[in-house]
């Protein structure tokens, strides 16, 4: 059995770590409550613009503009979104897992022969650079300052590779932000950009493009690439923290339930010591009586 002494230090320990994961979960919180605003605010307009972007690649030749080109997809390019730093559970481990056996599923079943990693974050950067993936660029974690520097970075990246014939097609792989406890692993095609699926009314809008279909495919595509990463890039803001806010949690809960249990230990290990004590005097009286 462990001496007081060493019981001692380890509540000591334990109590430290428990101050720790309390004030980061409390810093989670107050971040999250605000990525949360901020995820919530650019949901409708990134809708709105994968909408208008989808309705005019329906109703335009995939010809007409660079960024509608559909080719065999035999080279592809994987944005993963991760974070700069640990703490949040599995948030990091979960997507860039998902990334690597998409890209395994399709290499296996023959659908693709080269495969670049474009990661954001440096835990996801160590994770692909350990195992010796083709990862090909990395950016520093974003947050709400550089969100947007970042998001003008990576749409101009991917958008000169899949223009310049690099890759053949550029995916997003992202935490989608439900809730604080549940962040889900999302893959998205980012290019070519492509046109949903048509309505009830069996089909889509008719345009009439002013000041002509060229100018306004140039404008309002490069600005749905760029609004679809700037979505992603909020969402694995809020689901970082979400993440971190409930893995701290947790750990400030298993502090508290190892301080309980180490508090007994020392308990009875001080009253089996008391005991010997005890007994070792009673003896000895006994015997000086005798």
């Amino acid at each position: 059995m462990p001496s007081l002494k060493a019981v001692r230090l380890r509540i000591a320990s334990v109590k430290s770590t428990q101050k720790i994961t309390s004030a980061m979960k409390m810093v989670a919180a107050a971040k999250l409550r605000r990525s949360q605003d901020a995820i919530v605010a650019a949901r409708p307009y990134a809708k709105t613009m994968a909408s208008i972007a989808g309705e005019l690649a329906r109703a335009t030749e995939a010809e007409a503009h660079r960024l509608l080109q559909q080719r065999p997809a035999r080279r592809i390019a994987i944005v993963v979104m991760t974070s700069d730093r640990g703490l949040c559970g599995g948030f990091n481990t979960n997507l860039c897992r998902t990334a690597q056996r998409l890209a395994e599923d399709k290499t296996q079943a023959g659908e693709i022969d080269e495969t670049r990693y474009e990661v954001v974050g440096r835990k996801g950067r160590d994770y692909f650079r350990r195992r010796k993936l083709n990862m090909t660029r990395d950016w520093p974690g974003a947050d709400w300052g550089s969100a947007l520097t970042r998001t003008k970075e990576l749409a101009s990246v991917v958008t000169e590779e899949f223009t310049a014939g690099v890759v053949d097609a550029v995916l997003l792989v992202y935490n989608e932000f439900r809730s604080v406890v549940v962040q889900k692993p999302v893959v998205e095609q980012l290019l070519p950009v492509v046109s949903p699926p048509a309505g009830k009314d069996g089909g889509g809008s008719e345009f009439l493009h002013e000041p002509g279909k060229g100018q306004i495919l140039d404008h309002v595509l490069p600005l749905y690439v760029e609004t679809q990463v700037h979505r992603a890039l909020l969402e694995s803001i809020a689901s970082e923290f979400g993440a971190r806010m409930t893995a701290m949690d947790n750990a400030t809960k298993n502090a508290t339930e190892m301080i309980d249990r180490l508090t007994l230990q020392y308990n009875r290990a001080r009253q089996a010591a008391i005991t010997k004590e005890l007994m070792e005097i009673v003896g000895g009286a006994e015997a000086l009586r005798g």
